[in-house]
Formats: C-alpha cells, structure tokens, sequence
C-alpha cells in the first residue's frame, strides 16, 4: 500500500502539471472505487482551474477554488443522493440529507426533495477533489495525444509525452488544458475519487487525523506530544505510531525503519518510553520519511511515480522484508514477528524494550 512517502513523491510529480491548469474535461471508466466516484463530477470539475495540490496524510487534496452551490437549506446544510461512507457502527447510511457541507457524501447532486424551492439558495464554497491511491493505484501525467512516431521509434520519446491507451485498471482521466491529462491506474479499487465542498479539512476521511510528521502545521508532532500521547497506554509503540489518530503517514514499513533508528522495540509498551526516546523516535520518523521521499518512496509491488517509474528506498531498508538476514549493524539474524496482523521486522540486539 502506498505510505506517505509514496503520496509525496507521487503530490510533487503532479503539481507541476496541475497547478495553474484548467480541467477541460473528466473521463470515468469505472466508478466503483472504494467509494463510487460521483455521477456529476464532469460538471462539476469542467472549467475549474487548479490552484494547488497538497497532501493530508495519504490523501492528495486538489483544490479547485470556488465553486457554485445551489439548492442549499438556510443553515447550509447540502443535500445529496447517496451516502456512500460507513456509519461507525459498521451499518451504511442511505440519507439524502447531510450536515453542513454534505462532508460524507463522494459528490453532490442538487436537492429536489420536499421544501426545495423554499430553501433555495445560491452562493460560493471551495472546491476540493479528494484522491488516494488504495492498496495498488498510481497517478500518472500522460498527453492527450500520442505524438508522431520519430524514426528512432518510441523509446527515444519521454515518458511525459506518451499517451498510453486507457487499460482495464485506469478508471479515472482528469484532462487540462496543458494538452495533458492525469490518469488513476488502481486495479484492487481500493482507491477513492472523491469531491467536498467547504472546508476540506471537515470532510470525516480527514476531520480526526493526527498532525503531519514533516510539517507543523494542523498539530505540532514533537517529542512533548508524543510522551503526552504514549501516556497510560499499554499498545505496543509500533501499533501506536501506525494510529493515524496519533499521528499520520507512519506505514508499516516506515514504522519498522523508524523503530530501528531510534533503537526501539516494536514490542515495546507505549507507556514506558520515556521522554528522551521520544525525541529519538520522533527524529527518527522525520529523518526516515524524508529519507524515502528523496529516494522516490518504496516500490515492493504496485507502486509508481508520475513517470511510472518505481521508487528505490527499498534498497535503503535496515530491517524491513529482511528476515533472516544479518543485521548490518551489529551482524544478528533480523527477527520477523506479527503485531496487529502486519509483520514487524527488527533486530533484537540493536533494538531494546
């Protein structure tokens, strides 16, 4: 599954194409994602230009400035036709009716229910299309068109200038008027393309995140946080930072290579850690993180930049699918375990409880 160093290295190879561009044009092959793409995307996205394309978590947020609403009741409550996202309770609701800004729903649809023409209003919100990858999808800039075929054939073509084909698996094209368009690949579908309007940062995919590891901003993650969150808790600490209600972009395979650096066991009681090894693990997680962005994330099956091109960090692993293998500090057999279903990998000498 992509982590968070695969969604930023992924955010800073598109934002160069979109940011500044205008969509033309929207093509969905296949709605049924994780949650179904909205019917009325196309109208609602065709002419809008793109601001910005900024990353919460794992979720690449575009923002398409303000956008025309209509049919709102008094107390901006937006009112839609599906209600795609899971109650708590695991139960799915199927109201048409929403809090402020209709945050549950994929996309909007006008409100033509009962009192429609008495709650008719008309006014501005922001726009944001809301993406993630899933466990297998990719994002990549491609032309409109296929260029001529030079007489070197292909090969000697660069990968931001060929148009592939639509194949089974690319469910989604946003086109631009750059005369290039943005193509979702995903074939589990466990990806999303999903539109809000209002505060982006309410929608309830995003609402009770935890702070940025890499950023200061929506939460200072630093090791005072952190001890105060490790309180009273008797979780192990690599199940703790995996909660991204702690905090956020910390995957399993990061979580083991931060473990590592800091000297930490994954096995290791969340309560106990003290807070100088707070401080370490915290440095650990940025150093990590940034670490694997500039190393173009890791590529273990599915995942590919903008370019469909794989990242390499997996050649900077420490412990992580290295099982068996010699630790390359300290020469002892790297240990694999499971924790919350996911397999922990660690050395049992260099990393102490």
């Amino acid at each position: 599954m992509p982590e968070l160093p695969e969604v930023e290295t992924t955010r800073r190879g598109l934002a160069p194409h979109l940011e500044g561009a205008t969509i033309i044009g929207v093509v969905i092959r296949n709605p049924r994602l994780r949650w179904p793409i909205p019917d009325n995307l196309p109208e609602l996205l065709s002419g809008q230009t793109v601001i910005s394309l900024k990353r919460r978590a794992k979720y690449l947020l575009l923002d398409c400035g303000s956008v025309h609403v209509r049919n709102a009741t008094p107390d901006n409550e937006i009112h839609h036709a599906r209600s795609p996202l899971p109650n708590p309770d695991g139960t799915t609701s199927h109201s048409t009716k929403l809090p402020k800004y209709g945050s549950q729903v994929a996309g909007y649809l006008p409100y033509t229910g009962e009192g429609a023409n008495e709650s008719l209003r008309e006014f501005h919100v922001n726009g944001t299309l809301i993406l993630h990858l899933g466990m297998s999808g990719s994002l990549r800039i491609l032309a409109q068109a296929t260029p001529p075929v030079p007489a070197g054939g292909m090969s000697g073509v660069s990968p931001q200038l060929r148009c592939d084909p639509p194949a089974i698996h690319d469910h989604f094209d946003l086109l631009l008027d750059n005369g290039k368009l943005m193509r979702l690949r995903d074939p589990r579908r466990f990806g999303a393309v999903l539109w809000h309007e209002g505060d982006v940062h309410a929608h309830p995919l995003l609402a009770h995140l935890g702070p940025e590891p890499l950023e200061d901003y929506l939460g200072s993650f630093d090791a005072r946080y952190l001890y105060r969150a490790t309180r009273g808790r008797n979780v192990a600490i690599k199940t703790l930072i995996m909660n991204n209600h702690i905090v956020v972009g910390v995957g399993n395979i990061y979580a083991c290579e931060a473990l590592f650096s800091a000297g930490i066991s994954p096995l290791l009681r969340a309560g106990k850690l003290s807070l100088a090894r707070c401080d370490k693990l915290v440095t650990a997680i940025r150093t990590t993180l940034s670490a694997a962005i500039l190393a173009g994330g890791s590529t273990l099956r599915d995942f590919v930049n903008t370019s469909g091109n794989p990242g390499y960090f997996q050649q900077q692993h420490w412990v992580y699918a290295r099982a068996g293998e010699p630790c390359r500090c300290c020469g002892a057999p790297i240990k694999q375990i499971k924790q919350g279903q996911r397999s922990s990998f660690y050395c049992g000498n260099c990393q102490k409880e």
